[in-house]
């Protein structure tokens, strides 16, 4: 349910406050610990399939002025929820990141220095449409020992709730629920809120339009880790003219699989040695896909 305005500012500090107190307690957990959660998290997704696609068909039915490719991000169904459930696993079954040794000496006084790798503490991720962020971005924090708070966009908001909640219950059993909390309110102050909160949240991750992004940058202070519109670009290079069928399946793959999504590609380099042989046919596919080509 959504905060009042006027209640945005003490939501938000509560939601940092108790992510903050279990912090240490996720992070003493053992890499086996963590990617135990994270399985159980997987299952979670596919044993609530029905609640969190019933959750994503009121989002559909509530954003009817949504365009395609937009409603494209949000819609999920039985495939890309299985795909979700797959990546989450996926990142359970990757190495610890914790205690990892980067770099290292030993000083001549015989003193050992060591650079190791440490979680962040508490992280709040903001996105907008696409609810695979969701358990993405909470599987990635999960596994490498951070809290999360999860801000994802209005859109989304029925099946954000419902994918956190399937994937909180491994938590909520081991005791640190609040290691992973949905920011439920669709009130823009809350991000202002947020990344205001310097001493409670330690890293802002923000992914979405260039507004979303100076929003977030305009009110912060904490550190930031932002990205800059686009720049999805493939080069083909001269020494690829032997590799001609290769190359077109993945133009095609990069633009035509799900062309709305943010790294879909928006430009094609082609080296002028290889581009008469291959440039004709990648037109000819990427126009019968209904991509429009513009040189």
């Amino acid at each position: 349910m959504t905060a009042p305005l006027a209640d945005i500012d003490q939501l938000c500090r509560s939601y940092a406050e108790r992510a903050s107190s279990v912090r240490h307690r996720l992070a003493a957990m053992t890499g086996a610990d963590r990617t135990r959660i994270l399985l159980d998290m997987a299952a979670a997704l596919s044993d609530h399939a029905p609640d969190i696609l019933r959750a994503n068909r009121e989002d559909i039915a509530a954003n009817p002025d949504l365009g395609p490719a937009l409603i494209d991000r949000l819609r999920l169904d039985a495939s890309r929820l299985s795909s979700m459930a797959d990546a989450v696993a996926n990142i359970a079954h990757q190495p610890d990141p914790l205690g990892q040794v980067v770099d290292g000496r030993t000083l001549p006084n015989g003193l050992r220095l060591e650079k190791r790798r440490v979680p962040i503490g508490v992280v709040l991720v903001i996105y907008e449409s696409r609810p695979n962020v969701t358990s993405d971005a909470a599987a990635l924090c999960i596994k490498s020992g951070n809290c999360v708070l999860l801000k994802g966009g209005r859109e989304a908001a029925h099946t954000n709730r419902a994918v956190v909640q399937a994937i909180r219950q491994p938590l909520e059993a081991r005791g640190i629920a609040d290691a992973m909390t949905f920011v439920d309110t669709s009130y823009r102050a809350a991000i202002a809120a947020l990344v205001r909160l310097r001493g409670l949240i330690d890293l802002c991750i923000p992914r979405g339009g260039p507004g979303l992004i100076d929003a977030v940058v305009e009110h912060a202070r904490i550190p930031v880790i932002k990205h800059d519109a686009g720049l999805c670009h493939i080069y083909i290079d001269q020494h690829l003219d032997a590799m001609t069928d290769q190359a077109v399946r993945i133009v095609l793959n990069a633009k035509v699989q799900r062309p709305g999504v943010c790294n879909a590609v928006e430009t094609l380099l082609v080296h002028e040695a290889v581009a008469k042989n291959i440039l004709p046919r990648l037109a000819q596919e990427l126009s019968a896909a209904g991509v429009e080509i513009r040189a």
